[in-house]
């Protein structure tokens, strides 16, 4: 069970992939009666607790917007490269006032780099919860008190939870790297179904890796056909200024 967002359990599917006359169906009486007792309250619980943080993420959606302030969700697996395109975006893309919020369960690690790189930032530690939410991010806002430009939300990485959790941001960017496999947007449609855009990063890497393009974009275009896709390697520099042109793009700035 996650104990920050109550996710374990809903719409959990047991697939037997061996072949049987009569497949396991994985019914056990215990089971269902355990199922039936506790399934309503888990619902309730998260429906409840979903629904207080959509009410949070619209007063931060309606404070940023009254201060010019367009927030950017940037969500991914540990390891994507969301770091040191930050990096890159503040160090070199001419957008002003840019600042961050850096969201991990431990360290400043990365607060750090984005220190160095020159942007106000401030560090979330979530412990052992595995997303960032919109109380969260609305006290960070308050902290670093943006006015105008652009501010960017590296989430904790991780390709489900951050995906349920509106944090009043103007766009959600999903990034990949080719390293992970194409299979991902199949493997994990909610979070690739709710992206204004998806990076797919490190492609000066694709001559190394296993990784088909075509099968990414196909599978891409079956979950979420509206999605923006950009191509990119935010350590060679490919493809950057397609992404600096998409953020100059942002409302509310």
């Amino acid at each position: 069970m996650c104990a920050t967002c109550g996710c374990a359990g809903a719409g959990v599917r047991l697939v037997d992939l061996r072949e049987h006359d009569h497949p396991h169906e994985h019914d056990h009486e215990h089971q269902h009666d355990h199922e039936h007792q506790h399934g309503t309250e888990t619902v309730l619980i998260e429906q409840q607790l979903l629904a207080k943080n959509d009410a949070l993420a619209g007063r931060n959606r309606d404070w940023l917007r009254t201060r010019g302030v367009a927030a950017v969700n940037l969500m991914s697996s540990p390891g994507s490269g969301k770091t040191t395109l930050l990096e890159r975006t503040i160090r070199e893309s001419g957008l002003r006032p840019v600042c961050v919020i850096e969201g991990d369960q431990e360290t400043s690690f990365d607060a750090d780099r984005i220190t160095a790189a020159g942007a106000p930032v401030l560090q979330i530690n979530t412990g052992a919860g595995c997303h960032l939410d919109a109380e969260m991010v609305g006290s960070a806002l308050l902290a670093l008190d943006p006015d105008r430009g652009v501010v960017l939300i590296e989430n904790v990485g991780n390709l489900v939870c951050p995906a349920l959790f509106d944090l009043g941001e103007a766009a959600r960017v999903v990034i990949m790297s080719v390293t992970e496999g194409a299979d991902k947007p199949r493997k994990y449609p909610h979070i690739f179904s709710s992206a204004s855009v998806v990076v797919l990063n490190k492609i000066d890497l694709l001559p190394y890796v296993d990784f088909e393009v075509e099968r990414f974009c196909r599978d891409l275009a079956l979950v979420n056909p509206s999605a923006e896709l950009l191509r990119l390697s935010a350590t060679r520099g490919d493809g950057l200024e397609t992404w600096y042109d998409w953020l100059r793009t942002l409302p509310d700035r």
